[in-house]
């Protein structure tokens, strides 16, 4: 079983099996509030470490185990394989989406990233 297959709940138990990085990643990822998200640049950003491509990587290989819809591109376009997944989360949320225009591939929304965009307020305290 990969380990991006893992439940929420079985994830504590091969926590010692995910590189630091990723445990940090994950870790940000599960603060992001329903309704809202961060870049991976911005998870890079908070944690001070790593870049944008680096918490992608994390997020492709272990993401599945907590809330990835709501780490994102930054130009608000939807995960790529993944956007009706990702969708029906953003809806059920109530995350800000920008509708598409019928010129927009595919008809999908965008997020709203003027007002999806999370900056971590409230937990700057445990801001590393």
């Amino acid at each position: 079983m990969s380990e991006e297959s893992l439940p929420q709940d079985a994830r504590a138990e091969y926590a010692d099996a995910l590189p630091e990085y990723a445990e940090k990643v994950l870790d940000v990822a599960e603060l992001i509030p329903p309704g809202r998200v961060m870049t991976y640049g911005d998870v890079a950003e908070w944690l001070q470490e790593g870049g944008p491509r680096q918490v992608g990587r994390v997020m492709a290989l272990y993401g599945g185990a907590v809330p990835w819809w709501r780490v994102t591109r930054a130009d608000g376009v939807l995960l790529p394989g993944h956007e009706l997944r990702a969708l029906a989360h953003y809806r059920a949320e109530g995350t800000p989406l920008k509708e598409a225009g019928r010129s927009a591939e595919g008809h999908l929304p965008r997020l709203d990233m003027r007002r999806a965009r999370w900056d971590g307020g409230g937990h700057a305290q445990g801001h590393t």
